[in-house]
């Protein structure tokens, strides 16, 4: 069987003319980045002599609601230093613009001065007299009433099947409202400052920034949109930000850095930094599921990229991958109305844990018993307390056995309470951990406490403010709100929802445009780099010879990739890659993979099922299902959360058993390549 007709070879034919190149040195502006090897990355590609800059995300909302509720940051505040001062100097001495968005985690405007302080700092320490930085600050929080008249309008929905309907309480309740950024603003901010430096902007639709920037240096603007031509070119600069946000993470074995470059034919290629990855068109082609609701039709602010005709081509280098086909429909060339996604959390309470383990095998196969039991004994102690509080338990190792004994072994326990205060959610937990200690139980023969506790020198361990999600919304807006304020607020343009300030940082002379002739990729002596960021590299590890692995039993086993993550946070997605173009048709053929069995796996009802179905282009399957607790649908991060990310949710289809038949015709294809 051959591949499928959307992978192919890299024909002999010239590459057409490059049009930009982007750098992006790591997924996550304060995740950490290679100087080195994205130095040289920028070296190789300002040969092209296409215009260069790096790019690269700062925000998520995967690690829960608690930069909106309360302000924090994704990355201590240190670990944004370290990688402002890598890639200032890397812009300094290459001259290349930095942009991100989202910046420090959820993108408030809190975040936005923030990280631009931390700028300003580095500009002004010893040895970095030569920076001169004109960075523009691009801001993205909306005004509570903004919200209010418009839902009054009706012109809120969710963002999603899962997502409740939005509520005037809960938009009252919340510090803070972001919203997410298209590329306007980053390509007005651009358009007005053509020698800037470095933008730094508020929460923004992860493409966005790639898109603005491609769509700046090549003068294709966001007007007469629904030709063809540029369909196609925005298309490419979307698709190319959907894969590059994530760094190289479409590579294997992923790593961090990967580069870009765009060509006047719509297509675009795609690198890793690290020598020892390589993209592939099954590598590249499934990151259109990661952190997907579906693989094919992706939604964004005032629009929707298609990758239903999307084409993946293996470069001769063995390393790069040309991406074509991909287009993109504005939301008015459609009839339909511009629209950006509010994201806002607030405090529910007061979170306090305590945590231990239980050993006795006499206990552990009471323990459901055991906890009903504390439990009442809680309820027992805080019943004059007219307050709603939750009590519950994170339960680990529960079917653990004993290898010597034959008998249940260890069962680690979190206790979860949340409560309008602090005081009450530490009462709270103080008597549930009395009550795990001495609990009575069916057979009880350790009299003196059977819990063991105490880890890191507590007992209890209060955990703060409470956060969740409350505003994950689509708002429809009017004609001209989704671009940036560029004049006064008395004129036309008032009515922009983004406004800017530009700052020059630094006292050096204003940078030069890149040369055309470029370094070698040493280091400067002004900068030296440190050795050990020259050379550390992540092992790869080897894959074992199929010959001695035992026909695939289980989806787990025969699986290429198998993997689970938040689609937003109401969402979880799930990804089946398989290695071949064969056995994917025959996972297809043996019809398994179906929303009734992904139901019945995940005890969820049918229409329940947000999205099911296969990707050709990826040779993959998906499906993705609401976050649920106690059968109701709940954000990730909230009470009683354990996998903020979603990342482990595919056990249950780890373990999916394979009809005999389909076992049967993977052992025959095993034979037939002997």
């Amino acid at each position: 069987m051959t591949e499928p007709a959307t992978i192919q070879q890299s024909p002999p034919h010239d590459d057409p003319r490059p049009l930009v190149n982007i750098i992006t040195p790591v997924g996550m502006l304060g995740y950490g980045l290679k100087e080195h090897e994205t130095a040289q990355a920028i070296n190789d590609a300002l040969r092209n002599g296409a215009p260069t800059s790096i790019i690269l995300d700062s925000g998520s909302t995967d690690s829960g609601p608690e930069k909106l509720a309360l302000g924090t940051m994704s990355a201590p505040r240190y670990n944004y230093v370290r990688d402002l001062t890598k890639l200032m100097r890397l812009s300094n001495r290459f001259n290349i613009p930095v942009i991100f968005g989202s910046a420090g985690g959820d993108g408030s405007d809190d975040h936005v001065r923030e990280i631009v302080k931390i700028v300003e700092e580095i500009a002004a320490e010893k040895g970095n007299e030569q920076y001169k930085f004109k960075t523009i600050s691009v801001f993205s929080n909306i005004d509570k009433s903004f919200v209010h008249e418009r839902l009054r309008a009706g012109a809120v929905s969710g963002c999603g099947k899962p997502v409740p309907p939005l509520s005037p309480e809960n938009i009252d309740a919340v510090p803070r409202i972001c919203s997410q950024m298209g590329p306007e603003p980053f390509y007005d901010a651009m358009a007005a400052n053509p020698d800037f430096n470095m933008i730094a902007g508020g929460r923004t639709y992860d493409p966005a920034p790639y898109v603005a920037y491609a769509a700046h240096v090549t003068n294709t603007s966001f007007q007469d949109t629904a030709t063809e031509e540029k369909r196609r070119l925005f298309g490419a600069f979307t698709h190319m930000g959907k894969i590059m946000e994530c760094g190289a993470s479409c590579a294997r074995p992923k790593g961090s850095g990967a580069t870009a470059t765009v060509y006047a034919d719509a297509s675009f290629d795609i690198v890793p930094h690290d020598p020892a990855s390589r993209c592939t068109p099954i590598s590249v082609s499934a990151h259109a599921l990661y952190e997907k609701t579906r693989p094919d039709i992706l939604a964004g602010p005032g629009g929707w990229l298609d990758l239903t005709n999307s084409t993946y081509e293996q470069r001769p280098d063995n390393r790069t991958v040309r991406c074509r086909g991909a287009t993109f429909t504005f939301s008015r060339d459609a009839g339909k109305k511009y629209q950006i996604k509010l994201e806002a959390a607030k405090v529910q309470g007061y979170r306090t844990q305590y945590m231990g383990s239980y050993h006795d095998p006499i206990l552990i196969e009471r323990l459901d018993i055991v906890l009903d039991r504390i439990k009442m004994y809680v309820e027992f102690q805080h019943q004059d307390t007219r307050d709603t509080w939750k009590v519950d338990w994170h339960v680990y190792g529960r079917d653990t056995i004993n290898k010597t004994t034959g008998k249940p072994g260890e069962v680690f326990l979190i206790g979860e309470a949340v409560a309008p205060t602090q005081e009450l959610a530490n009462s709270l937990m103080s008597t549930a951990r009395v009550a795990t200690v001495h609990v009575p139980y069916p057979g009880m023969k350790a009299t003196a406490g059977s819990f063991a506790y105490g880890l890191g020198g507590k007992t209890e361990i209060p955990l703060g403010p409470c956060a969740e999600f409350c505003i994950y919304h689509l708002v429809d807006l009017e004609e001209g709100e989704e671009r940036l304020a560029l004049a006064s607020p008395s004129s036309e343009l008032a009515k922009s929802l983004y406004h800017q300030e530009i700052a020059m940082i630094g006292k050096g002379a204003p940078p030069t445009p890149p040369l055309a002739s470029v370094s070698d990729g040493s280091p400067s002596e002004q900068n030296p780099m440190k050795e050990h960021d020259k050379t550390f590299s992540i092992p790869h590890d080897d894959e074992p010879d199929p010959s001695t692995v035992p026909v695939p039993r289980t989806l787990g086993e025969l699986a290429g990739v198998l993997r689970s993550k938040n689609s937003g946070p109401f969402e979880v997605t799930f990804d089946a890659m398989f290695k071949t173009a064969q056995e994917y048709s025959l996972v297809k053929e043996a019809g398994f993979l179906t929303t009734a069995n992904i139901a019945q796996l995940y005890a969820l009802k049918e229409e329940d099922i947000v999205w099911s179905g296969f990707f050709d282009q990826a040779l993959a399957w998906k499906a993705t299902i609401p976050r649920l607790f106690n059968g109701k649908p709940q954000a990730n991060g909230g009470f009683m959360e354990s996998d903020v990310h979603g990342s482990q949710k595919y056990a249950p289809l780890f373990n999916m058993q394979l009809p005999e038949s389909l076992v049967n015709k993977l052992e025959a294809l095993r034979q037939e390549g002997k």
